[in-house]
């Protein structure tokens, strides 16, 4: 094999086709590759490459913080069966590595595997999480919370029945022309809200708008404290933005110059992460660490202030992983915009995110 892709899931499905794509003898492993995946996966519409596999997508979105906002930015579901879809010429291994290295894996059962090249695409790990838990209902059921063409990207209104004073938000997107999903989000915690907590509130909510119960239900842990990791893909490699947990649609995005640099034996990190891209995710993350040391009372207002920027400064911190000046602008104006109490939250939060420890 050419090149060896640890992980099944979207990042390493979308470098194995990438990769074949580009000639190369691929070989994938996943532990569970006939599974289907349960996760929403979903994404800005601008944000996904044009191929992208969308199943659903809607021409506007709308957040409440203290106050509504209403974006002219289109959001997109992603298919998850046309998301799996391989090549048929990538070996598929099932099975778990326990050891690897740039050259070689070792499974669970003992098997070795060797490639020219071994690139990790099996997930992160953190403590700093957002949680979340959700329901499927049909869309006539879900009108109370988002209307036709949009996405409900965030709503911080507190929930009818809360046990901590946890700032978790409503996420209510589109799944098919007929189904929508309702999802209650802790953004980011350490360590993640339960999701038990979640599971109560959402239940209130929806039991106030008198909407019955589904029983099955979606369960979400995105790890969103992990720094750049070399010879990586995906999450593994700590695509996953700080701030929103996004990371899927960035990966899609990549996987074609990530082949191509494979080919041309350009090490993979200089592709994932460029100087601009380490300098950007670096003050993502301090924003990360602003955010959990707010009072909770504080974070609705801190999304207040981001969604009153002008779109394109939105765009810049949500969006391009490698604009620096783009990015100190958007926070520049997000900081002068604040109260004193919130800029001194926002400046001296030098504490670590893995080590802060507070309900926000």
């Amino acid at each position: 094999m050419d090149v060896l892709i640890v992980g099944g899931g979207p990042a390493g499905r979308a470098l194995a086709s990438a990769c074949s794509a580009r000639g190369l003898a691929t070989a994938l492993v996943d532990p569970h590759p006939e599974r289907p995946w349960p996760a929403t996966y979903a994404a800005w519409a601008d944000e996904l490459p044009d191929d992208a596999p969308v199943a659903v997508s809607t021409s506007r979105s709308r957040v409440f913080t203290t106050t509504e906002h209403r974006i002219a930015r289109g959001y997109a579901v992603l298919d998850n069966e046309r998301l799996r879809r391989l090549p048929d010429d990538v070996r598929v291994v099932q099975g778990t590595v326990v050891e690897r290295d740039d050259r070689q894996v070792v499974l669970r059962d003992g098997r070795v595997l060797r490639a020219g090249l071994v690139v990790n695409a099996a997930g992160a790990r953190g403590q700093v999480a957002q949680h979340a838990v959700g329901v499927v209902v049909p869309k006539a059921a879900a009108a109370p919370f988002v209307g036709d063409d949009e996405a409900l990207v965030m709503d911080w209104r507190k929930p009818p029945d809360a046990a901590t004073p946890d700032p978790t938000f409503l996420y209510a997107i589109p799944v098919s022309d007929d189904r929508v999903l309702l999802e209650e989000t802790s953004l980011a915690r350490k360590p993640g809200l339960p999701l038990a907590e979640l599971r109560v509130r959402l239940h209130a909510r929806l039991a106030a708008q008198g909407i019955p119960l589904p029983h099955d239900e979606e369960r979400v842990r995105i790890p969103m404290d992990p720094g750049p990791e070399w010879d990586a893909f995906g999450a593994a490699a700590g695509l996953v933005h700080p701030a929103t947990g996004y990371s899927v649609a960035t990966a899609l995005r990549l996987a074609p110059a990530v082949a191509r640099a494979i080919v041309d034996g350009v090490p993979v990190r200089n592709v994932v992460w460029p100087a601009g891209a380490r300098a950007v995710h670096a003050l993502r993350r301090h924003g990360l660490s602003a955010l959990l040391a707010m009072r909770p009372d504080q974070v609705p207002q801190f999304f207040d202030l981001f969604f009153q920027l002008p779109e394109n400064l939105q765009r810049n911190y949500l969006c391009d992983r490698s604009d620096l000046r783009g990015t100190l602008d958007a926070m520049s104006a997000l900081f002068r915009r604040a109260p004193w109490r919130m800029r001194a939250r926002l400046a001296f939060s030098v504490q670590s995110a893995t080590d802060t420890r507070t309900p926000g």
